[in-house]
C-alpha cells in the first residue's frame, strides 16, 4: 500500500514539474507537434498517478493481487507510455514512439485487473 502511494507522490510531482518544464522550457524549442505528445504524457502520466494513488488506497482495505498488480502496471505504463513519448517529443527519434502502445497496453491491464479485483470483493 505505502508503496504505491509514494510511487503516486513521486509521479505527481514529476507530472506536475515536467508539465511546466514542457509549457516554459521546450515551448519554441521543439514543434508544436512535438509539445503535443509532451502534453499527451504528462496527462497520461496524471491520469495514471491517481490510478496509483486509488491502488494505494484499496490495498489499505484489501490485500489481493489484483489490486497489487494493476498498481504495478499503472506504474510500467506511465514509464513505458509517458516515458516513451517524452524522449520522442524532445529527440524526434521513432524508435522510442513504438514503445508507447506497450505502455498504453499496461495502462489497460491495470484498469482490467482494478476493475476485476472492485468486481470480486466490493
Amino acid at each position: 500500500m505505502k508503496l504505491f502511494l509514494l510511487l503516486g507522490v513521486i509521479n505527481g510531482f514529476l507530472a506536475v514539474a515536467l508539465g511546466a518544464f514542457g509549457a516554459h522550457g521546450l515551448e519554441g524549442k521543439v514543434s508544436e507537434k512535438s509539445l503535443g505528445q509532451w502534453e499527451k504524457a504528462v496527462n497520461y502520466q496524471m491520469f495514471h498517478t491517481m490510478a496509483l494513488f486509488v491502488t494505494g488506497l484499496l490495498l489499505s482495505k484489501i490485500q489481493t493481487g489484483a489490486i497489487s498488480g494493476a498498481g504495478w502496471f499503472f506504474f510500467i505504463g506511465i514509464l513505458l507510455f509517458s516515458g516513451s513519448l517524452y524522449i520522442y517529443a524532445t529527440s524526434g527519434v521513432k524508435t522510442f514512439a513504438m514503445i508507447t502502445p506497450f505502455g498504453g497496453l499496461s495502462f489497460l491491464i491495470g484498469w482490467i485487473l482494478l476493475g476485476y479485483a472492485v468486481v470480486k470483493h466490493f
